[in-house]
């Protein structure tokens, strides 16, 4: 047997399960104390206690307190992968056809619906992850997965004859994401000044809406514009 092919013992195997309930636990006390007071409110010291571990526990599962957002963001992105394959909207498989998937404009509604939905469920973690997501300069780091998400779900539509040939599905994606992202940060930015944030998940599809039938006036059938004076 090749040492590579060692099967692990039980005791390592149970190490292993305690320690990855140690860092969910952590995790979850930082998720919490983030939602009551803010990313920067949030110490690691009051982490750990919170999750009743020693303060260098905390550092032996995030090697420095912004791995949370790391983790935050990649537990968000799972959950969205979850509910996109619910809804029929997971990246295509091998195999699978535009035939397979909603129309695109469904099929974007529905994603961003589900986007909308994730961060009002748990609005004031969504919003305190996010502004520590922007401020430690995450975005420019980050491969925008969101977008490609989106551009398939465009190419859906360009294969159906839904949406112009002569458009990038890249480009279309990322200018949806940008607009998913303006949304978030509008919503947060109301709710920091005390204002009511209005539903995400609403104005998400009626910015969708608008770029799907455009900014430009429909041309008047003739004898039903006015006339000049």
């Amino acid at each position: 047997m090749d040492a590579h092919d060692e099967v692990p013992t039980p005791a390592a195997t149970r190490r292993d399960r305690n320690r990855q309930r140690v860092k969910e636990r952590v995790y979850a006390s930082a998720m919490t104390l983030i939602s009551q007071k803010g990313y920067a409110g949030a110490s690691v010291e009051e982490i750990a206690e919170h999750a009743d571990v020693a303060r260098g526990t905390f550092f032996n599962h995030f090697p420095r307190k912004e791995a949370l957002i790391n983790a935050w963001a990649e537990a968000r992105r799972e959950r969205l992968m979850e509910r996109l394959e619910q809804a029929g909207l997971e990246q295509r498989r091998p195999g699978q056809g535009p035939a397979d998937r909603p129309g695109s404009a469904e099929g974007l509604r529905q994603c961003l619906a589900v986007l909308g939905a994730l961060n009002e469920e748990e609005p004031e973690l969504s919003r305190a992850m996010l502004t520590a997501w922007v401020r430690t300069g995450r975005p420019l780091e980050e491969e925008p997965y969101l977008g490609a998400i989106l551009a398939e779900l465009v190419e859906t539509g360009r294969a159906r004859g839904e949406i112009a040939t002569g458009l990038s599905s890249e480009q279309v994606g990322e200018a949806l994401r940008d607009l998913y992202l303006g949304a978030l940060y509008r919503w947060t930015r109301r709710a920091a000044r005390g204002e009511d944030p209005g539903r995400l998940t609403g104005e998400l599809v009626s910015v969708l809406d608008l770029v799907l039938h455009g900014l430009a006036a429909r041309e008047r059938p003739a004898g039903t514009g006015h006339s000049p004076n």
